[in-house]
């Protein structure tokens, strides 16, 4: 049956032509961007989920830049350090002549002030940024708990999509000639520790952000409002120094210490140091108010306690002497200890830093590698697309064709009416 009203080979023709041109305009536009989802009506899925994975390479080149700024301050405090055991081992060399009593000690101290002063000026010209690493002016606390920085090291997602960040911390080493703040008033001293006797301390106070010393906990050197100045109040960084006998301790407070903490920290540092459990007892009172020392021997002993805020390491530097023979002995003994504390620094340094080297390179692999796995998934294949090109154009030329032929058929119809 033929009708002019309605022609179903030429309504096929059509559906099928706009099908092509369909293809063919998405085809195109693959070429002309180079993706083949470009957009969340392409593919929503792949799409979305090559967003997150665009974000995170873009966190990931923000890292790659505090990498290499924590490395280059890391690296300038390196070689400060090393320049600094340089130095050093050149003063012991001048204390090893002056042992000779036929030297002329005037002259090797007149030496030994100039590397102790080119030792300051290394210090304090060793800052990246003004992140001096060794000068003893970091004050905030690292996420190892001690005075020091952090690195941004990673971006971490978990499955649930939740984001966390990693840190490289960097301790700070305080290589400065600076003999640092006493602290007084922390805790009562007392004479003596006498044989089966207790000896009690009234409990550390710590300083608060109100910049006064009434705190419970000690806070961290960068929360505002504490005073740093503040000497009858602890802080995260302070160190404590105990003596009992020939055994000495030390602690570093860290954020958040209670006085039950300092307690273990100290007894622990005694304990370390040869301090016999069975003999002297250290503990804090039930109510925390005090910390008590018990002799439990039949032997008198000595008792001291001391507490200090930003001691240089190399704080005897400046009091070294050779002009005596007495002096030069004493001299090459503290040198000794100034050189493994420079020795530390340097080693602590070299390890962070090839560990933020290490991390950077795998940061740089783990960028180009989610960038190729975007690509996979959303690039188009280009020489898939041209070859559908190439089809498409001639079923457009097909269809366009056939449409023609459908369309004229009606026209036939006439001559049944000649």
């Amino acid at each position: 049956m033929s009708s002019i009203l309605t022609n179903n080979s030429a309504m096929v023709a059509l559906q099928t032509l706009r099908s092509i041109n369909s293809n063919l305009e998405m085809t195109t536009e693959q070429i002309s961007t180079g993706k083949e989802v470009g957009s969340a009506k392409d593919n929503s899925a792949v799409w979305a989920i090559s967003k997150v994975m665009e974000s995170d390479v873009a966190g990931f080149d923000a890292i790659s830049d505090s990498l290499s700024q924590g490395e280059a301050a890391v690296s300038v405090a390196a070689t400060a350090a090393e320049s600094v055991t340089d130095y050093l081992n050149q003063i012991k060399e001048k204390i090893i002549s002056a042992q000779d009593e036929t030297s002329d000690r005037n002259i090797l101290q007149t030496d030994i002030n100039a590397l102790v002063d080119q030792i300051s000026t290394t210090v304090n010209a060793a800052q990246f940024n003004g992140l001096n690493l060794v000068d003893g002016s970091v004050s905030s606390t690292n996420a190892n708990s001690n005075t020091g920085v952090n690195v941004l090291a990673s971006l971490d997602r978990d499955s649930s999509g939740n984001v966390t960040v990693s840190n490289i911390a960097v301790d700070a080493q305080n290589l400065s000639t600076s003999g640092g703040l006493d602290l007084t008033g922390i805790m009562t001293e007392a004479g003596d520790l006498d044989a089966g006797n207790t000896l009690t301390l009234n409990a550390a106070v710590f300083s608060d952000a109100a910049g006064g010393a009434s705190g419970a906990v000690a806070l961290a050197t960068d929360t505002s409002g504490l005073d740093p100045a503040l000497t009858t109040g602890l802080m995260a960084g302070d160190s404590i120094e105990l003596t009992v006998g020939s055994v000495t301790g030390s602690y570093t407070v860290q954020e958040g210490d209670t006085t039950e903490a300092l307690v273990a920290g100290l007894k622990n540092a005694m304990q370390a140091g040869g301090l016999d459990e069975n003999s002297i007892s250290i503990d804090a009172s039930s109510d925390a108010t005090e910390i008590v020392f018990e002799n439990l021997t039949n032997t008198d002993s000595s008792f001291s306690f001391s507490a200090s805020r930003g001691s240089g390491g190399l704080t005897d530097l400046d009091s070294l002497d050779v002009t005596s023979a007495t002096s030069a002995a004493t001299a090459l003994q503290d040198i000794e200890a100034m050189i493994q504390t420079a020795i530390n620094a340097a080693a602590d340094f070299g390890s962070v830093q090839g560990r933020i080297e290490n991390q950077s390179d795998f940061v740089s692999n783990l960028s180009d590698a989610l960038t190729s796995g975007i690509g996979s998934m959303v690039d188009a294949d280009m020489e898939e697309a041209s070859a559908r090109l190439t089809a498409l154009q001639t079923q457009q030329q097909l269809g366009t064709q056939a449409l023609s032929i459908a369309n004229e058929a009606p026209s036939s119809i006439m001559t049944l009416f000649r």
